[in-house]
């Protein structure tokens, strides 16, 4: 495990900028534990520090994974997040959108949000803003971008999309032969 390089921190930063602002400084400046990003083969992981402290003490080779997975860089040297990042972005989300029960599984299954399946969502939302995706009882269930605006999506007829769909968490079972390796 290594610290991320300057050109990776950036790219990273830009991604979860997306999703939640302003707020990256809450991840790092933690008043309980201080916690950092650290690479891993291609995937950057959140870790307190402590921990990652004892990780130091365990091979490259029998070391699988330590702290939460946020993602992993691509070839082409793009960010793309993991759906393992969706309860840290859920606790610092700008934007949020929460999902009917009739609408959940369809969103569980991959399907893009509709506005039929939209119970209520933040207010002032722009096109194309990273959005975390709630059931109304706030159980984080993934996170995606948004196809119109708030007041766009308001006068949109039931069957229009008001969010793209980039990660939900029933890819634990749809993926869990890919997803962590």
């Amino acid at each position: 495990m290594r610290p991320l390089t300057e050109e990776e921190t950036k790219t990273l930063f830009e991604k979860l900028a997306t999703y939640i602002g302003r707020n990256i400084t809450h991840l790092i400046n933690r008043p309980d534990d201080p916690h950092c990003f650290r690479l891993q083969k291609d995937r950057v992981y959140y870790i307190s520090e402590s921990v990652m402290r004892f990780a130091t003490s365990v091979g490259r080779a029998e070391l699988m994974s330590v702290g939460v997975c946020l993602g992993k860089f691509t070839k082409t040297g793009k960010f793309r997040l993991h759906v393992t990042a969706v309860d840290i972005l859920a606790q610092h989300a700008r934007y949020k959108l929460w999902i009917k029960p009739n609408g959940e599984m369809s969103y569980l299954y991959g399907n893009n949000v509709l506005k039929a399946h939209v119970g209520k969502m933040s207010d002032d939302i722009p096109e194309h803003s990273g959005v975390i995706v709630f059931a109304m009882n706030d159980i984080p269930l993934g996170f995606g971008v948004t196809a119109k605006s708030t007041t766009e999506a308001r006068r949109l007829d039931p069957t229009g999309i008001v969010a793209f769909r980039q990660s939900d968490v029933g890819e634990y079972l749809r993926e869990e032969d890919t997803l962590f390796t």
